[in-house]
Parts: structure tokens; C-alpha cells; sequence
């Protein structure tokens, strides 16, 4: 079907868009195939592009100079002349004889302004193509913007916060945790963030005398949790402590030059009737999620970062990816 659409062309308009597709083509093969992993293929691919091109740039030469000279015979009046019937001349009325009629030419059209035209229309459809990638990554821009943190201007901590001046607020580790490449150190590109929050709590069974912040984002594939906890507890005693929970796969590490510890545990799912006042569903055994905790200082004089991972398939990434997200976050912190 291409191929009956050009033959429709006019010469001077095909033949010009054959040079510079050929051209373009060829040189931008060769090009690839010397950079690239072509090979000797692509190159070959490019020269027989390029060879074509010659061909066709031969043609309009020929085209041209015949046009120039304008005497030279057509290629018609040489099979007529080759004709036997071009020995008989035909017989003219003597009244055309006397009155012969003047020749109308036909104008023909400019054969460069159909040139630069065909290369006007190739050079309009190659900026298309160019800039096609761009338009689409433009739309692709023009998705949904991942989920931020609330600004927390408005939030009251517990009294806890005021007597721990090194204490972050939920807010700042929001901040610190929904950072952009926060998905590709997760090991799953291309995914964003639907919701993220970040609270100033306390933690349990202190009276809100212990400050325990933390944040969390959401993606398809996981969620990660980042909390921070203020009490006197080092990673060496949370160690020993760990001895006596559920926690499995334990495996002391050190990050950022601080003692620290990974341990798997599952997480809890918890159900609450507001409704009708009564109590809520059972405590259930959530999915099994990787934590990493570590220590808030080199010496480890009590309290820790933890960073938790997991996903309701029940599947969380590998350790290398808890500790360059650690390694990664933590220092971005106002106050670690």
C-alpha cells in the first residue's frame, strides 16, 4: 500500500523523499551499529540504505540535466521514430498548411519548489517521530503526584516532647521517609506512593512520658514504617529481649556506625466496633514484616530507629535493601 501511494508521487516530489529518508536511515544505522551492539549487521543494514540514497541522488542528476538541456528527444519520440509507419508522413489539410496553429505548452511545475516541499512534509513527519518520546514522557509527567505528608503545623505532641529535645516529630519522619527514589530503594520502580502519614505518639505503657514518633508510607507492593523510640533501652539489651519474643531470623548489623539489629515478626490486625460499643473483633496475626532497628547513637545509650517493611502477600524485600534504606534516611534527619 506505501508502495502504490509513492509511485503516485510526482518524480520531484518521491524522488527527494527517497534521498532523505535513505540519508537519515542510513547514517543514523551506521551510527548505531558503531556505537551499539549492532554489529556487523546493522552497518551492512546502513550502506545498502546509503547505496540506495546514491542511486536515487544518481537519478535526479540525470533528471536534471536532461531537464536543462531540453532539446535532447524523449524517450517517446525515439519509439516513434523506431516505428514504420514514421516514413509516411501524415497528410495536412492545405488550409492548416497556410494557418497552422500556435503550440500550447503545458506549464509544468517547478521541480525545486517540489522538492523543497517533499522535504518540508519529511522534515515535519521526522520532528513528529522526534518529538513523540517527549510528548509522551510529558503525559507521563502529568500523572497523579505521589502522596505527601501532612504538615503537622497543628499537631500537639504528648508532654513527652517538650522534656526530649532530640526528639523528631512524626511530621519530620514522614519527611524524611517519603523522599522521591523512596520505590527504586525499595527494588520496585515505577510504583507511587498512595498515602503517607506521620504521627507524634508516645509509646505504650509509659504514661506519655516516653516519646515514640512515627510514619508511614503506603505502595501497591509494600509498606514501610519508620518510628523512633526515646526510651533508655539499648540495641544490646532489645537484643536480649528478643530471646524471649517471637521474633525469628535475628541478625545483629551495624549501620551508619551504630549498633543495630534485623528480626522478623508478624504484624498485628487489629478490629474496632465503634457502633455499637461493644468490643471489637479478635487480635489477628497480621503478615510477617522485616524490621531493622537501630541505635540512635554510636554508643548506644538507649533508644533506636525502626524501620519496618512488609506487604499482604506476605513477602518483604531482602536485608540489603532495609539497610541502604537506613543508610539513606536516617542522616536526613534534623536531629540524629
Amino acid at each position: 500500500m506505501l508502495g502504490f501511494l509513492l509511485r503516485l508521487l510526482p518524480f520531484w516530489v518521491r524522488e527527494p523523499l527517497f534521498i532523505v529518508v535513505g540519508a537519515v536511515f542510513g547514517v543514523r544505522i551506521l551510527y548505531l551499529a558503531a556505537v551499539g551492539d549492532g554489529g556487523w549487521a546493522a552497518a551492512g543494514i546502513g550502506l545498502v540504505f546509503l547505496v540506495f540514497t546514491a542511486v536515487r541522488v544518481h537519478t535526479v542528476v540525470r533528471a536534471l540535466r536532461a531537464r536543462r538541456s531540453g532539446g535532447g528527444p524523449s524517450d517517446a519520440d525515439a519509439d516513434a521514430d523506431a516505428s514504420p509507419d514514421a516514413a509516411v508522413p501524415p497528410r495536412v489539410p492545405a488550409s492548416a498548411a497556410l494557418h497552422p496553429a500556435p503550440a500550447v505548452r503545458e506549464k509544468e511545475p517547478n521541480a525545486w519548489v517540489q522538492a523543497f516541499a517533499a522535504v518540508a512534509v519529511f522534515a515535519a513527519l521526522g520532528a513528529a517521530v522526534w518529538l513523540a518520546p517527549h510528548l509522551s514522557s510529558a503525559e507521563a509527567d502529568s500523572t497523579p503526584p505521589a502522596a505527601s505528608c501532612p504538615s503537622g503545623e497543628d499537631e500537639e505532641g504528648p508532654s513527652a516532647y517538650p522534656k526530649t529535645p532530640a526528639a523528631v516529630t512524626g511530621g519530620e519522619l514522614c519527611e524524611a521517609l517519603n523522599r522521591p527514589d523512596l520505590a527504586q530503594l525499595l527494588r520496585t520502580p515505577g510504583e507511587t506512593a498512595t498515602s503517607a502519614s506521620g504521627t507524634s505518639n508516645a509509646a505504650p505503657l509509659t504514661d506519655g512520658k516516653v516519646a515514640q514518633p512515627e510514619a508511614e508510607v503506603r505502595f501497591d507492593t509494600y509498606t514501610v514504617n519508620f518510628s523512633a523510640t526515646y526510651n533508655k533501652l539499648s540495641i544490646a539489651q532489645y537484643v536480649d529481649l528478643m530471646k524471649f519474643g517471637e521474633e525469628t531470623d535475628v541478625r545483629r548489623v551495624t549501620v551508619l556506625g551504630r549498633p543495630a539489629v534485623l528480626a522478623s515478626d508478624h504484624t498485628m490486625r487489629i478490629e474496632i466496633d465503634l457502633g455499637s460499643g461493644a468490643s471489637g473483633g479478635p487480635v489477628e496475626q497480621g503478615p510477617l514484616a522485616r524490621t531493622l532497628s537501630v541505635a540512635l547513637d554510636s554508643g548506644d545509650r538507649g533508644g533506636y530507629y525502626d524501620i519496618t517493611v512488609w506487604s499482604t502477600s506476605g513477602a518483604f524485600p531482602d536485608d540489603g535493601v532495609l539497610l541502604d534504606l537506613a543508610e539513606k534516611v536516617l542522616p536526613t534527619l534534623p536531629r540524629s
